[in-house]
This record gives structure tokens, sequence and C-alpha cells, in this order.
């Protein structure tokens, strides 16, 4: 069974700086620092950008997990075209999961920038998975999620 979730932050953060940071290796590590996550192949430091993949090797729930995302979709904002709406897609292509995707939706409005995250998973091990997906994949996802979202909205995050 697939299950999925929606997050939404706003923030005054112009879409393309938010964008970018949203694929930037390095917040994305510092953002999980509690997990020990770290990317371990692909691309490993900088901007991830189309057709180009990542393996991240990090600690969840006592767990080792592995796990590598190919970005799918790329839609960047553009220069004069910051109005429009953006977005990109990481997809797992290996990992813990019999399916993972996650959207990246990025829109501008009134001064500030609305990132919607859609996450759609599918745990194996299937009964046994559905209810897992259910009660602790989701929740512990979601968390994640915020978490990161909080982490690369901050002013204090010493991003560039």
């Amino acid at each position: 069974m697939t299950v999925g979730f929606t997050s939404v932050t706003v923030t005054a953060m112009d879409q393309a700086e938010l964008f970018d940071r949203s694929r930037d290796i390095g917040a994305h590590t510092s953002s999980m620092r509690f997990s020990r996550e770290r990317a371990v192949a692909g691309v490993t430091s900088g901007l991830i950008g189309p057709g180009e993949q990542v393996t991240w090797r990090a600690w969840h729930g006592g767990m080792p997990i592995r796990m590598t995302s190919i970005i799918t979709e790329f839609d960047a904002p553009h220069r004069f075209v910051f109005d429009a709406p953006h977005r990109f897609v990481d997809e797992q292509l290996r990992g813990p999961f019999r399916a993972f995707r996650h959207v990246h939706e990025f829109s501008s409005a009134d001064g500030s920038t609305t990132m919607i995250d859609r996450i759609t998973f599918s745990a194996p091990f299937g009964v046994i998975g559905s209810v897992a997906e259910r009660i602790l994949l989701r929740p512990y996802l979601r968390h994640l999620i915020r978490k990161r979202n909080l982490y690369l909205v901050s002013a204090s995050s010493g991003l560039p």
C-alpha cells in the first residue's frame, strides 16, 4: 500500500534561494545531523541537479540506512520568471522502501515563498509494512521533513 503526506512551509525567502537550499547536499546533511546522515556516493556536495544521483547513509530508529535517490524532474526558477511555480522530484532507486517519491514545489505570491513537500512511499514487508507506514513511518518522515524545512528557512542556518 502507498501512503503519503504533504508539508507546507511559507517564508519571506526568495523562491530561487529556497529552491537551491532544498537541493543543497550540505544543507541536507546539516539539517539531518542528529541521524549522522551523509552523502557517500554520486553528488556528495554542492547542488544536485536533473538526472543526478546521491547515496545517503544515516541512522534512523537505531538502524543503519542506505538510500540512493535520483532527480527525475527538474524545473528551476528562471531569471525574470520568479512568480511561476517550480519544482523538482527525487525518487528512490535503491533503499529501504519499496517506493519513495518526494515532490518539492515552490511558488511565490505577495512577497512570500511557499514550499510544498509531497511525499509518497511504500514500505516493504506486506501487511506489517502497511501498518508501519501509517503508524510509524508517516509520522516519523513528516517530522524529518518539518525539521529539515525549519533548518532551510532559518536565518541562523549558516547557509549562503
